[in-house]
């Protein structure tokens, strides 16, 4: 399994396993991961899985699509290291990322 480190605006983070596969938001919704509400399910369609990832794993990702990047321009607080959890695929090479979720999303 992948852990996966979910931090609050509080700082409180809550590390929980992940499902290669699955994206970060679905991992986060099945471990009820708060300020993570996947509303439309994943269809890069609502922004509530907005998070800020760790400067370490942000280069890691896959490129933000256009559809991701324009839905991003609707988030509060958004900025270069932002990005959907629908869009992030668990596997085994993000181990151990770190994601923090907006204080727009509690």
């Amino acid at each position: 399994m992948t852990k996966i480190t979910y931090v609050d605006h509080t700082g409180t983070s809550r590390t929980v396993d992940g499902i290669d596969g699955e994206s970060l938001m679905e991992t986060a919704v099945s471990n009820l991961v708060p300020g993570i509400d996947g509303d439309c399910g994943g269809a890069c369609a609502c922004a509530t899985c907005h998070v800020h990832v760790d400067t370490d794993w942000f280069d890691r990702l896959p490129p933000i699509e256009p559809n991701e990047k324009s839905m991003l321009e609707f988030c509060e607080g958004a900025d270069e290291k932002s990005r959907l959890g629908c869009q992030i695929k668990v596997s085994p090479a993000l181990d151990g990322i770190v994601v923090h979720t907006p204080v727009a999303q509690h």
